[in-house]
């Protein structure tokens, strides 16, 4: 079990979108890519036979896994995550800071 998911709130902790949040739209290895987060602009070119257009297009880059926290909605704040089997034998992850679950 990850300690960050697809589909999880995260809050950024480095760099220039710092306090930013955002969704996670994808984990890869150790990176997450965030929805609206480490926006970059990049220069295509263009493809007639393919219909493309080309120009400037904004696009997400990934960010380091250690630079985001899961957002805890009871301190408002990032939070760091434990694992723990609950009474139904189930692993679940959980805030350290408050011990409530992070699923449920």
């Amino acid at each position: 079990m990850q300690r960050i998911k697809q589909g999880d709130d995260v809050i950024v902790l480095v760099g220039r979108d710092k306090g930013r949040r955002g969704k996670v739209e994808a984990v890869l290895d150790d990176r997450v890519i965030v929805d609206g987060v480490n926006l970059v602009k990049k220069h295509a070119k263009g493809n007639p036979q393919m219909g493309d257009p080309g120009g400037i297009q904004e696009k997400e880059l990934s960010l380091h896994i250690s630079n985001v926290a899961l957002f805890n909605p009871s301190t408002k704040k990032g939070g760091r995550v434990g694992f723990r089997i609950n009474d139904d034998g189930k692993k679940e992850r959980f805030f350290n800071a408050d011990s409530s679950s992070v699923d449920g």
